[in-house]
């Protein structure tokens, strides 16, 4: 557990960066800081590990007041990944992992076989130990970061923006790769982002901050979309908070359909004589590849042909998937398949939308009604 007690950071020109910040990160969840620039996610995160003394205030982790601990020895007991993973340009990769073991007096064959399990854990091969930063990617070297702050085996995680500095597809890739291994380790997360959707994926629980450094809100992913407490918070969330937060709501029964399907290879008749709307499923062996029109086909149906933009949902899945895929489909038909991906049918967008409103929205805290003053 990771506790703010009342923490402000003042700096001497007169900039607060943090103003009494007061919030508990729970022992074996991830805590998400979000918020706009300047609202003091980063120095938050840095006084835990005292790489910034708070000005007031009390930061402890567990029943030990941090203050009270020497600054090293703190750290060293801290896991710490950054924004573009920080590694050490002149040691190897397994050289970078075993940091941290090593300074804490383990013996190097002890550390080095550590590292190399770890490496195998955030999904990198071992083959990648005698090589340097340099010849890694950035989302490789990112997970090289991750493994560096897992060497020690520390309770505490604080991760600053670590998936910020790659691409989309990659960071998704390390954000559900971070997931899994939080599944296995459940340790302890401070995580600072200011993509709100990272934090809502992410996050245990999301602590929203204001410019200034005072909590607006702290509420699980689902609560925060479905009850922003001020116009701030709902301004920040965004404006289609709504569909996001069917994320957090499991698909019910939706009446599916059996859907014709083609393979690849089918004749133009074979095509045209299984729809009756302009668009044929794809599909091989019971697993969808996508939609193809018939009036495209003069030969056989090849793989080029096929329209792969819609999305598939499982049907064990989010709401949320169902209805994007059938929003996103061309054919205005939603493919919906088993948990090994095989085709279960199809499913259209007003049939979801009628699940949805018979889903049960979270019910609002009391704390987070505003008090209504009485007429004068």
């Amino acid at each position: 557990m990771i506790r703010f007690d009342g923490v402000s950071k003042h700096y001497p020109d007169g900039t607060v960066a943090v103003d009494h910040l007061s919030l508990e990160a729970p022992t074996g969840q991830i805590t998400v800081l979000v918020g706009p620039s300047g609202c003091g996610k980063t120095t938050s995160l840095r006084m835990v590990n005292r790489m910034i003394e708070p000005t007031s205030g009390r930061i402890w982790i567990d029943d030990q007041d941090t203050a009270s601990m020497d600054a090293a020895q703190l750290r060293r007991g801290i896991g710490y990944v950054i924004q573009h993973a920080g590694l050490f340009p002149h040691k190897t990769i397994i050289d970078n992992v075993a940091t941290v073991p090593l300074l804490l007096g383990e013996r190097k064959a002890t550390a080095r076989a550590r590292a190399m399990e770890l490496l195998e854990r955030v999904g990198l091969p071992t083959s990648f130990a005698g090589r340097y930063p340099s010849q890694l990617s950035g989302g490789q070297q990112q997970r090289v970061g991750v493994a560096r702050a897992l060497a020690a085996d520390p309770p505490v995680m604080l991760m600053d923006e670590p998936f910020s500095a790659v691409d989309p597809i990659v960071r998704e890739q390390l954000q559900d790769e971070f997931l899994r291994l939080q599944q296995e380790l459940g340790k302890t997360i401070l995580f600072v982002t200011h993509d709100i959707d990272e934090a809502i994926k992410l996050g245990d629980q999301v602590a929203v901050l204001r410019v200034g450094g005072t909590l607006a809100q702290l509420a699980a992913p689902s609560y925060l979309l479905a009850h922003p407490i001020d116009d701030f918070v709902a301004d920040f969330v965004g404006r289609d908070r709504g569909y996001r937060a069917l994320s957090f709501q499991s698909t019910p029964e939706l009446p599916i359909r059996q859907e014709p399907t083609v393979q690849i290879g089918a004749t133009p008749e074979q095509v045209r004589q299984a729809t009756a709307d302009g668009w044929v499923l794809v599909t091989e062996d019971d697993r969808p590849l996508g939609w193809v029109e018939p009036s495209r086909i003069d030969r056989d149906l090849q793989p080029q042909m096929v329209h792969r933009g819609g999305t598939v949902a499982t049907v064990s899945g989010p709401l949320r998937n169902a209805l994007d895929a059938a929003l996103s489909s061309p054919s205005r038909r939603g493919v919906i398949v088993d948990d090994d991906g095989r085709l279960l049918g199809t499913v259209r967008a007003h049939e979801v939308l009628t699940a949805i409103e018979e889903v049960e929205r979270p019910a609002v805290h009391a704390e987070d009604l505003q008090p209504v003053e009485p007429p004068s």
